[in-house]
């Protein structure tokens, strides 16, 4: 599979649009400022997008993250028409990818906008079953999702994703300035 081409898709549910899931693009940078408004996603993201060069340089991040295959992101768009991109509603990513090592680290974000629709299970959903295919024979066997003990939102995220609740994990400031959970997923074998 080529990972670098690499464009994931989550079906629609009755009260949502189907989701498509690429590499974001430096096209992306102003959509991202906007959703980077929210308080909410900046309480939750260690990551600083204030302004287009900002969040240019965070796109470029993403974007080396894939030329080097220790990160793949995929922005988290919802599909109107075929073969067209809708709104951006978020980010799930791949990471510390290491070739030959059998567990790795998923995350994710949402819009404001597109909470509570089912966007973030959908979305790591269909990045889990890429990441246990894309990386076959002695790859990934194990995914890793971490979030503070007060986000109940990426605690219920990580349990309709059968992501099951592994270890109370302690503070680490200062990207976890708080306890928090390690959930973990294994690869059906």
């Amino acid at each position: 599979m080529d990972k670098i081409a690499a464009r994931l898709r989550a079906d629609a549910t009755p009260s949502a649009p189907a989701l498509l899931l690429r590499p974001w693009s430096r096209a992306d940078a102003p959509d991202l400022v906007e959703l980077y408004r929210d308080d909410a996603l900046r309480r939750w993201t260690n990551s600083a997008v204030n302004d287009e060069a900002s969040a240019a340089r965070w796109v470029q991040d993403q974007q080396r993250g894939w030329e080097t295959g220790d990160r793949f992101g995929f922005a988290i768009v919802e599909t109107q028409a075929p073969g067209t991109d809708g709104q951006l509603t978020g980010h799930v990513v791949l990471k510390n990818v290491t070739l030959g090592a059998s567990s790795a680290e998923v995350g994710y974000w949402t819009a404001a906008h597109a909470r509570g629709r089912g966007v973030a299970p959908r979305a790591l959903q269909a990045l889990t079953d890429w990441a246990f295919t894309a990386f076959p024979g002695d790859g990934l066997t194990r995914l890793e999702l971490l979030h503070q003990v007060d986000n109940t939102a990426s605690c219920c995220v990580a349990q309709k994703s059968r992501y099951e609740l592994a270890t109370l994990l302690p503070a680490a400031p200062p990207a976890y300035p708080v306890a928090g959970h390690l959930h973990v997923r294994t690869r059906d074998i």
